[in-house]
């Protein structure tokens, strides 16, 4: 090779050697410099420097895609990629770098490759027939690039744009773009510009992550036994809370990190999408009384390994190893720790290693409770917890909050209108074991708003969880959710963008930012975090049922009828069409909205009635269904002082001696 900085690399699986032969002969005879390895013995430490150099001295990277690439999880070629794409983090311009190829009729959609990738224009070659003007274009690209890490600014039309495009690629499209705009006129901005989709993904910001960020990906079970991941899983979920409690770390909460479970993602990928310095990943191997944990904490920006280590403890250990663990991420991201780390790792916890196995169990069976039925067992779990050590506080805390997702989700409506004592005795005993517990509080103040209409009470609870638990996701959703209700517009909003912060890929977090912009009567932004939602989660009803509402707070009640159309099973978007049909004219399909959810919840959503009454103009009934709700204590009511479907109502003498009566703190 006699330029490698004027060079392009072709990177293929063994098996397609024959396309990339075509694609090398016909680049070479358009006079470029391809490196090509042919040679049968790859591998090796002379190959391994001789290909790390090559990758970073060309000037263009060209990986084949194709269905022998998909079914190869391992390879030469992966390591390929893999260089390439640490490359890129290094570069400030890396569309002009990367010219991903298709050889055959893999969909871009499924492809299995490094996400940077995607953000780049892709080009479809069948069999490694390479046409004139793709060569051309490879030459003007190469024209423009002067070394090392430099790229022309003119990117190569599309061929074929990937389905599964980020937002964030639209602006550095855009980007590019504006120059190519500067230097070449319309025209070329007309080539290089495909037609921008709907919005389909949130918004995703720059790659900068905040110094000492990191996410920790969930430990790969090694003990043989499928049945034993709930362990691995759940000992992950532990050592990320443990290092959340750090106020010196900002931690991906566990939605977010564990959305990458079994995908095998690159490192860069991870951090870039948490947008987090920091890797950490390992695997966890147990037997009978031991347990073997071996952790690796990973540059999310270069690749390098920053730490690694292995552990063989007693069961009983858990605990402290978490504590090691933590003190070891924190050491190797040079952060100057602020008070007594054991003491903040170990809050709350325990040393019975049958009891700590119990709530492991319990945190598992929370995530797949999708019935009655199953609702019961996270209980019966942590019970079980309990039943071992007395004096586990974080099981005790567990436990409140499942008895209230138990009440509020799953139980017959005979039993939601019983006093749900358990919940607040649980959450007070989390406490008094561990006062500074900040899911303890959370715990008593999600009872206290819920259950006992106590909102200046729960509103202390959530404030001083916070303050304890700032890099909490669940406790700080929990806070905005609060706040929003309360009043307190920004705190909700500034806690919300927290969250998606901290859990971006969890749609909860933009619901809960919707939630804040919906009560702070911003409803445009609701919009957009309501859309933002249904990206990340296309499945879940809230999302439409919300962004409708908000669509019906601006007025524009065709949009909010179609919106909340699109999940017609789910009874908010009743609720919602209930208001919008009737703005609309469409009476008799409003009133029968209004049936389908007297006979899904009887007089369970008495709140909700009165919303509906109130946006129909008919106060005297609305009033009826409130006085109703408050006999029954209806859980609604925690909406009352900032429900925009409740302002027809607030010059209503009986409405406003209701919300004195609810004492909603200042």
């Amino acid at each position: 090779m006699t330029d490698p900085t004027r060079a392009v690399f072709l990177s293929y699986a063994s098996e397609d050697a024959e396309a990339a032969k075509r694609i090398c002969e016909a680049l070479r005879a358009a006079g470029i410099e391809v490196w090509f390895d042919q040679s049968e013995l790859r591998g090796g430490d002379a190959w391994d420097r001789q290909i790390r150099k090559q990758i970073h001295d060309c000037a263009l990277f060209i990986p084949i895609i194709s269905a022998n690439t998909q079914a190869r999880p391992e390879g030469y070629f992966r390591l390929e990629w893999k260089l390439a794409v640490e490359r890129t983090h290094l570069m400030s311009d890396r569309v002009a770098f990367l010219v991903p190829i298709i050889i055959d009729e893999v969909r871009d959609q499924d492809a299995d490759v490094p996400e940077v990738f995607r953000a780049m224009q892709w080009t479809r070659l069948p069999g490694g027939e390479t046409p004139r003007n793709f060569c051309e274009r490879i030459v003007a690209l190469l024209t423009g690039v002067v070394g090392p890490g430099h790229a022309s600014v003119t990117p190569i039309p599309a061929y074929h744009v990937p389905q599964r495009v980020k937002r964030w690629r639209w602006a550095v499209v855009a980007v590019i773009g504006a120059l190519v705009f500067l230097v070449g006129g319309w025209q070329a901005w007309r080539l290089m510009t495909p037609k921008a989709p709907a919005r389909t993904a949130p918004t995703v910001a720059a790659f900068a992550p905040p110094p000492h960020s990191i996410a920790v990906l969930p430990f790969v079970n090694m003990s043989g036994d499928k049945e034993q991941e709930y362990f691995s899983e759940g000992l992950t979920e532990e050592l990320l809370n443990s290092l959340s409690r750090l106020s010196e770390l900002q931690v991906a909460a566990r939605t977010s990190s564990f959305s990458f479970q079994g995908e095998h993602p690159d490192i860069a990928t991870v951090a870039r999408k948490l947008n987090v310095g920091a890797v950490l990943e390992g695997s966890v191997r147990r037997s009978a009384h031991t347990v073997r944990i071996t952790a690796q904490l990973v540059n999310g920006v270069t690749g390098f390994h920053l730490w690694s280590q292995t552990y063989d403890r007693d069961l009983g250990d858990v605990l402290k190893l978490e504590t090691e663990i933590a003190n070891a991420v924190a050491s190797a991201l040079k952060v100057t720790l602020l008070g007594d780390l054991t003491a903040k790792i170990e809050l709350g916890g325990t040393r019975n290693s049958a009891a700590f196995d119990a709530y492991l169990r319990g945190l598992r069976l929370m995530r797949v409770a999708t019935s009655r039925a199953v609702a019961l067992r996270p209980i019966e779990a942590y019970s079980e917890a309990i039943s071992l050590d007395p004096n586990y506080g974080l099981a005790y805390a567990a436990r409140s909050l499942a008895q209230s997702d138990y009440i509020t989700q799953w139980a017959p409506i005979v039993v939601r209108r019983q006093y749900p004592e358990k919940a607040r005795l649980d959450a007070e005993r989390a406490i008094i074991l561990a006062p500074d517990l900040g899911e303890a509080h959370a715990a008593l103040a999600r009872f206290l708003e819920t259950f006992a209409l106590d909102y200046a009470s729960a509103w202390k609870e959530s404030e001083r969880a916070v303050a304890l638990s700032p890099g909490s996701a669940t406790v700080l959703y929990e806070y905005s959710q609060h706040a929003a209700l309360m009043g307190k517009s920004g705190a909700a909003i500034d806690a919300a963008r927290r969250v998606v912060t901290l859990d971006p890929l969890n749609s909860l977090s933009h619901r809960a930012l919707g939630d804040a912009f919906w009560f702070a009567r911003r409803y445009n932004d609701a919009i957009g975090a309501y859309q933002d939602a249904i990206a990340v989660d296309p499945v879940a009803p809230e999302s439409y049922a919300r962004r409708g509402l908000a669509y019906y707070a601006m007025g524009r009640y065709q949009a909010a009828k179609t919106a909340c159309e699109a999940k017609p099973d789910y009874w908010e978007s009743w609720l919602c069409l209930a208001m919008t049909e009737e703005k609309l004219g469409l009476h008799s399909e409003s009133h029968r909205q209004m049936d389908r959810l007297t006979d899904f919840a009887g007089d369970a959503l008495a709140y909700q009635y009165a919303q509906i009454e109130a946006q129909r103009g008919r106060s005297t009934q609305a009033m009826k269904w409130l006085d109703s709700a408050l006999r029954l204590r209806d859980p609604g009511f925690r909406r009352l002082k900032t429900d925009p479907l409740m302002d027809p109502l607030r010059q209503e003498p009986r409405f406003q001696v209701i919300e004195r009566e609810l004492k909603f703190p200042d």
